[in-house]
């Protein structure tokens, strides 16, 4: 092998190892475009705008009958640690686009993570005494309301997840390499994956790996009947005291 020769393969070496460092920065970047993700195909249209006509009215329909409910929470809250009663946070919504999602605010003010990155897990040293009730009931998800008329959410779909939300330490995209296809649907405020028991922090990648599975599995097979199917189990498992924590 002569110089020539050497130095060619040194350059090689050096190119593939930029295109994969270039690769890898475009994964972390939190960047998706919109012509990333293709159409899905064989989707019905008139499903599609059933249920967004049912996320409007469902979605509007519970703000008025629970405004007395959530006024009350939201009073209770003040008067528990004066704190802001909202909690803000940008995850990923449809096609990759960043969304700005709504929640009550169940952590004390101080220790609140804007990114996510920090799950809370059972015990949280960091979950107010309201919050606890709030989060076991899922009632602090319930300003995702808005979320639904906004048109950034649908009543279900895959769950939104926080920018750089890991998983056994590792960030989803580079843990499940089809992760980002769950995003071809809005996010819902319940969805397959936690009627099918896969909510929580993900410590395991097997976990983490399910829990995608799920939610892909429902948007290959999407419908209405399927929707509806999946908010009645969801009702059924907040009756029977829910899972939050």
């Amino acid at each position: 092998m002569n110089v020539f020769t050497s130095n060619k393969l040194q350059d090689t070496a050096f190119a593939v190892k930029t295109v994969k460092m270039e690769a890898l920065d475009a994964a972390n970047s939190n960047i998706r475009q919109p012509e990333s993700f293709a159409a899905l195909d064989g989707r019905n249209r008139l499903q599609l705008g059933l249920k967004r006509a049912f996320d409007i009215f469902g979605a509007t329909s519970a703000l008025v009958i629970l405004f007395p409910v959530l006024l009350a929470i939201a009073l209770l809250m003040v008067i528990d640690d004066g704190g802001p009663v909202f909690f803000r946070q940008i995850r990923w919504g449809l096609k990759g686009s960043k969304i700005t999602v709504y929640k009550f605010r169940s952590m004390r003010a101080d220790l609140c993570d804007p990114t996510g990155v920090e799950q809370t897990v059972k015990g949280d040293r960091r979950v107010t005494r309201i919050g606890a009730f709030l989060r076991k009931t899922n009632i602090d998800e319930l300003p995702q309301l808005l979320n639904v008329i906004k048109g950034d959410m649908s009543l279900v779909g895959p769950r939104c997840h926080a920018i750089n939300m890991r998983a056994a330490g590792m960030l989803y995209e580079e843990l499940v390499p089809e992760y980002h296809y769950r995003h071809l649907m809005r996010p819902g405020i319940t969805g397959l994956a936690q009627t099918r028991g896969w909510r929580g922090p993900t410590d395991r990648p097997t976990e983490a790996r399910a829990r995608i599975a799920s939610d892909i599995y429902y948007i290959r097979n999407f419908s209405f009947w399927l929707d509806m199917k999946i908010l009645f189990d969801t009702l059924l498992s907040e009756l029977r005291g829910g899972t939050g924590f």
